[in-house]
């Protein structure tokens, strides 16, 4: 039997920086410019919708206020992994279309409490360009949420970010994979000091995409079961600048192709996110074909007629979901197992050039 993929889109810019003082960042347009290239149709996937983010508007947000949107960031997040859970309980495979980084918020939130209803601990293979690791003990000050994702779902920062729900952490250092990094990332000795393993691009190439998604299963052999995060930005900015923050060193598409198809060959895998493109660099959409191209290819083995239904350990199938929690305004999940009514097909997110949020950037 095929894993059917529940395709979600979550177009938040709200972790990231204006690009100017008179735009917002464009990665909130990214699912729809994935969209318009075929993905559905091509992943015969289920249209799960689409979470509208809170309005992009820093307002006097300044330096030493902590996390900017921080308390939009936090009601998005828990209604994400209300989202999130609802798809996860179908027995599908979420695909989640950021959107910037800060969307890993509510995708550590849904599989906090999938560990929490098995008796288990889920694991994270982070995947990006940067670790995203800045936090109170090692800057001067936090602002962009899409700069700080991975120390916040480690427990590092304030709380109404960082132990939503009073969790905390979402992932454990120990079941933190970091793949993909440069190789004099900024936190490179953070992550050793904390007891995070990575594999920054020169030892991924040294070992082949092939082995280092094997190796990224090995390590995390203990868990029930992981969560994927890429960040495209782990691409070269050769093949791909349209990011934020485009980074040298980077990986080739086709390295990417292989490392997420290792990464999703296993039952144990529960789904993946996508974030940070952003379509106002990519003027053809020619960057856009390329992700589609990729993301298609890399996840035939969810697809293929052999794949195996996901699988948490121990046991052999996910079980129902904790009751969600309210987020956003929005109805949860029912605990009946009932469809949180955004959970149906939805038109794409729209936008102005006043209102709508648009794509990706950081607070430095």
């Amino acid at each position: 039997m095929t894993r059917r993929i529940a395709v979600l889109d979550a177009p938040t810019n709200l972790g990231l920086r204006p690009p100017t003082p008179s735009s917002v960042p464009g990665c909130a347009k990214a699912p729809g410019a994935l969209r318009d290239h075929g993905l559905l149709a091509r992943l015969r996937a289920r249209d799960a919708g689409c979470l509208t983010p809170p309005r992009y508007d820093p307002g006097d947000w300044r330096p030493g206020d902590g996390v900017c949107h921080a308390r939009e960031i936090s009601a998005y997040s828990v209604a994400l992994a209300d989202r999130i859970g609802g798809i996860i309980d179908r027995g599908e495979f979420p695909l989640v279309l950021g959107g910037d980084c800060s969307v890993l918020l509510g995708s550590a939130l849904a599989m906090h409490r999938l560990g929490e209803a098995v008796g288990g601990r889920i694991g994270l293979v982070f995947v990006d360009g940067h670790s995203d690791f800045r936090h109170p003990g090692n800057a001067s000050y936090v602002g962009a949420a899409a700069g700080e994702d991975l120390a916040l779902v480690t427990g590092r920062g304030q709380a109404d970010l960082a132990a939503i729900e009073g969790r905390r952490p979402y992932f454990r250092d120990v079941d933190v994979v970091v793949l993909g990094i440069r190789a004099q990332d900024e936190y490179r000795l953070d992550l050793q000091a904390a007891g995070i393993v990575t594999r920054p691009v020169p030892a991924l190439r040294a070992e082949g995409a092939a082995r280092t998604a094997q190796w990224a299963h090995e390590q995390l052999a203990d868990c029930a079961g992981y969560w994927v995060h890429i960040d495209v930005d782990v691409l070269d900015p050769a093949v791909m600048p349209a990011v934020d923050a485009p980074d040298p060193g980077g990986i080739a598409f086709a390295e990417l192709e292989i490392l997420l198809a290792g990464l999703v060959d296993t039952p144990h895998c529960l789904g993946v996110e996508l974030t940070v493109f952003d379509p106002d660099y990519d003027p053809d959409g020619a960057y856009a074909a390329e992700i589609v191209n990729t993301v298609v290819a890399g996840l035939t083995p969810v697809t293929s007629p052999g794949a195996v239904p996901p699988r948490l350990l121990p046991g052999s199938t996910p079980p129902p979901a904790p009751a969600p929690r309210r987020g956003a305004g929005r109805p949860p999940v029912s605990a009946a197992g009932g469809l949180d009514p955004a959970d149906r097909p939805a038109p794409e997110p729209q936008s102005s050039d006043d209102d709508s949020p648009r794509s990706a950037a950081g607070f430095a």
